[in-house]
C-alpha cells in the first residue's frame, strides 16, 4: 500500500505508548484470570442514576440529532458557570468549547497553538498520552523532569532553560496524574512569568480540580496576565464517574476557542445531544455527584497511606490530590516496570509502571484507586507481601542497583 504519512507513524515511537502491563492485564482478565486492576483510572463507581435518568429522558425524548459544533448553549453556559467553583476570573459560554474527553480538548488545544515542527514543553511525569498528543499535532514535545525529592513540583528555572527558539507552549497537568501532586502558588506564578515574558500559551489540564486533599487548587488562569493566554482542559469523566460519556472541554479566549470551532467541523462535528444534555444536568442540578465522587477518593487515598506508610520497603508519598498513589519500589526492583510485571505473574495485580509517564518517576508504580476499598486494602497487603517476598530473594533487601 502506498507509503502512511511521517504524522500518523510518529505519535508512537518504538518504547510504545507505555500501556503494555496493562493491555496484558486486559486480555489475562478477558482469558478468565482474576486479575485485579489498579492500572487505569476508570472508575468502579458507577455515573449516579440521577445523571443516567437525565441522559435516558433527553435520548427518548429525541435529541438525536446533529448539534451545535461547540457544544449545545446550556452545557457551555453551565461549564463558565462551574469554574467559579474552584477558580476566580470569570467565563461566558463564548470561552467553551465541548470536545470528546479531555483528551480531545488537549488535541484540539495542541492543534490551534502550535504549528508543525514547533515544540511545547511537557513535564515529567506525564500522563502517558501528553507526549504522543504533541506529536499528534506534528509538534515536537519538549520533556523537562521534576524531582521526587522536590514532591514533584515544576521547577520554571529548569522549563525556561529547555525552552527552544520555536516552543510555543506549556502544559501542565494539576493535580497531577500519576504523581497526585497539587502545583504550588509559588511555582505556578513563576510558570506564569514566564509566559508572559517568553509570549507562550499555558496549556493547564485541571481534570482533577474537584479531588484535592491536601492544599488547595490554583488554576493559573486565575493569575494576573494569564486569562489571554491560558487554556483550561476539564472533564465530567473523573469529577462526575463519566468517563464513558466522553464529555470534555477547553475553556480559554473567544478568538482561540472560535477557532477550535472550525477545526470541530472537520473532526468530532459535535457530540451527541442527549449526551450533553446529561452533563447539564450534572453540572446544574446534581453538582453533589462530584463531592461524592471526591470523598470515596479521599477515602481509599487514606487507606492507601495507611496500609502502606508501615512498609520498610515500599515508600509511598501522600498524593495531594487525584485517584492514584505512586509507590517508590527501587528497594526490590531495578524498574517500576520489572516490578510491575512480575507483580502481574506472581499475584495478578496490575499496576502501572512510573516509567509509562517519563522517566522522572523510574523505580516507581502508580496504583488506581478504582476498586471497592476492601479489594483495595487486600490488594495492596498483598503487593507488601509480594515486595517482601522479593527482598528475601535478594538477600539483603535491595534490588542489585536499586536505591
Amino acid at each position: 500500500m502506498p507509503e502512511l504519512s511521517r504524522r500518523i507513524r510518529s505519535i508512537v515511537t518504538e518504547g510504545g505508548d507505555g500501556w503494555g502491563v496493562h493491555y496484558r492485564a486486559t486480555k489475562m482478565r478477558a482469558a478468565g484470570e482474576p486479575v485485579v486492576m489498579l492500572s487505569i483510572g476508570d472508575h468502579d463507581i458507577k455515573t449516579d442514576r440521577a445523571i443516567l435518568d437525565a441522559m435516558m429522558q433527553s435520548a427518548v425524548g429525541g435529541h438525536l440529532g446533529y448539534t451545535a459544533m461547540p457544544g449545545i448553549s446550556a452545557l457551555r453556559k453551565a461549564i463558565a458557570e462551574r469554574s467559579l467553583k474552584f477558580n476566580t476570573q470569570s467565563a461566558e459560554a463564548t470561552n467553551v468549547i465541548v470536545t470528546s474527553g479531555g483528551q480531545g480538548a488537549i488535541f484540539a488545544t495542541m492543534t490551534a497553538v502550535l504549528d508543525p515542527g514547533e515544540s511545547c514543553v511537557v513535564l515529567d511525569p506525564y500522563y502517558a498520552s501528553f507526549d504522543l498528543t504533541v506529536r499528534a499535532a506534528s509538534a515536537r514535545p519538549i520533556i523537562v523532569p521534576t524531582r521526587a525529592e522536590d514532591g514533584f513540583q515544576p521547577d520554571a528555572e529548569a522549563i525556561e532553560a529547555a525552552l527552544a527558539p520555536d516552543t510555543r507552549a506549556i502544559l501542565i497537568n494539576t493535580p497531577n496524574n500519576p504523581t497526585g501532586a497539587v502545583y504550588a502558588r509559588e511555582r505556578l506564578e513563576a510558570i506564569a512569568d514566564l509566559c508572559i515574558r517568553r509570549d507562550l500559551w499555558l496549556i493547564s489540564d485541571e481534570l482533577y480540580d474537584s479531588q484535592v486533599f491536601d492544599g488547595a487548587h490554583l488554576s493559573p488562569r486565575d493569575l494576573p496576565g494569564m486569562v489571554d493566554r491560558t487554556v483550561v482542559i476539564g472533564s465530567m469523566s473523573k469529577g462526575f464517574a463519566m468517563t464513558g460519556a466522553r464529555v470534555g472541554w477547553a475553556l480559554g479566549p473567544k478568538d482561540l476557542i472560535d477557532r477550535m470551532i472550525d477545526l470541530a467541523g472537520t473532526t468530532t462535528y459535535g457530540l451527541p445531544g442527549f449526551i450533553q444534555d446529561a452533563a447539564v444536568f450534572a453540572l446544574t442540578e446534581h453538582p453533589e455527584s462530584e463531592t461524592e465522587v471526591a470523598e470515596r477518593y479521599r477515602c481509599r487515598r487514606n487507606i492507601a497511606v495507611d496500609v502502606v506508610s508501615g512498609s520498610n520497603l515500599l515508600r509511598i508519598s501522600p498524593p495531594q490530590g487525584g485517584m492514584y498513589v505512586m509507590l517508590d519500589v527501587r528497594s526490590v526492583a531495578q524498574t517500576g516496570t520489572e516490578f510491575a510485571e512480575a507483580l502481574l505473574d506472581q499475584e495478578k495485580i496490575a499496576v502501572m509502571p512510573a516509567e509509562s509517564f517519563g522517566s522522572a518517576a523510574a523505580g516507581h508504580v502508580r496504583i488506581a484507586l478504582t476498586v471497592a476499598d476492601a479489594e483495595l486494602a487486600s490488594a495492596l497487603h498483598r503487593i507488601l507481601k509480594f515486595a517482601e517476598r522479593r527482598a528475601a530473594e535478594n538477600g539483603d533487601g535491595l534490588a542489585a542497583g536499586g536505591a
